[in-house]
Formats: structure tokens, C-alpha cells, sequence
């Protein structure tokens, strides 16, 4: 009796992890990194030592060129839909003034998730200020399918 219920039991749950993977669109994962001036994200391919470099380029923010926001997202393939990948970020600029910026990539839907890169950097970062939260949502055409946001948001 108690084999049968864990084989349900673990049944139930990759049927449940099945249908959530088998939504229309998602957002998994976001990754904000600071890039320093020479268009690096960490000084070796080290996971640890991107960690250490990110925390040091948190602390000077003169060295920083761009944040990077990596977007991990997931689409169904289809020939006439189009897909919007939007990131919006609030800040805090000069004299405390709240701030707020959006921007909008197009990709394209394949079979697997993507990577997709957006870049926040030159004039605009330095007058934007200190990010301080981030959304990103995935878009078909006007109906929102996926959506990640920091724990500021």
C-alpha cells in the first residue's frame, strides 16, 4: 500500500511539473549584471568569481558601463505570432528623484528556451541612477504570457 501511494504520489508531481512547463509563454530566470568598461561581467569564467567581481563593481559604480539583464524565456513556435520581451526598471536619481525606464525587445520563439540579452548603459544609465527593482514580462502581440520581477517590484 505504501508503494502504490509513493508511485502516485510521484506521478502527481511530474504530471504537475509537466503542465506548468507546458504553458503558453514564461519567463524563468533573470539575470542584472554590472559590466565594467572593458565589456567584461567577471575577470575569469568562474561562477564565484563572477559573484566577487559583481559585488565589487556594486560597490564602485564609476566602473560600471552597463547593467546586462540576461532574460531565460520559453514561447510556443509559431509562424505568424510575435513576441515582445519588456523590461521595465525603476530607480532612484540626483537629489532622490524616483525614475523610471522601458524597454522593448522583439524576438523570435524556437522549440527550446533562449537566452536573450538587453543592455541598459551609456548616457542614459548615468542619468537614470541607482536601479533600484526590475520586471520583465513576455508579450504575444497584446496578451501578456510570462512575467518575472525583483522583490522590489
Amino acid at each position: 500500500m505504501r508503494t502504490l501511494f509513493t508511485l502516485l504520489f510521484t506521478l502527481g508531481f511530474f504530471i504537475t511539473v509537466h503542465a506548468a512547463d507546458s504553458a503558453p509563454g514564461k519567463v524563468f530566470k533573470v539575470l542584472p549584471l554590472f559590466v565594467d568598461q572593458q565589456n567584461r561581467i567577471a575577470t575569469s569564467p568562474s561562477l564565484f568569481d563572477r559573484d566577487a567581481y559583481q559585488s565589487y563593481l556594486h560597490l564602485h559604480p564609476d566602473e560600471v558601463s552597463a547593467i546586462r539583464y540576461d532574460i531565460l524565456w520559453k514561447a510556443p513556435k509559431s509562424s505568424s505570432a510575435k513576441y515582445t520581451l519588456r523590461l521595465k526598471l525603476r530607480g532612484v536619481g540626483e537629489a532622490s528623484i524616483p525614475k523610471a525606464k522601458t524597454i522593448e525587445t522583439e524576438v523570435a520563439a524556437g522549440s527550446f528556451r533562449k537566452w536573450t540579452s538587453v543592455n541598459f548603459a551609456g548616457a542614459e544609465l548615468k542619468e537614470f541612477g541607482h536601479v533600484v527593482a526590475w520586471q520583465v514580462t513576455l508579450w504575444e502581440g497584446t496578451t501578456l504570457i510570462g512575467e518575472q520581477k525583483s522583490f522590489l517590484w
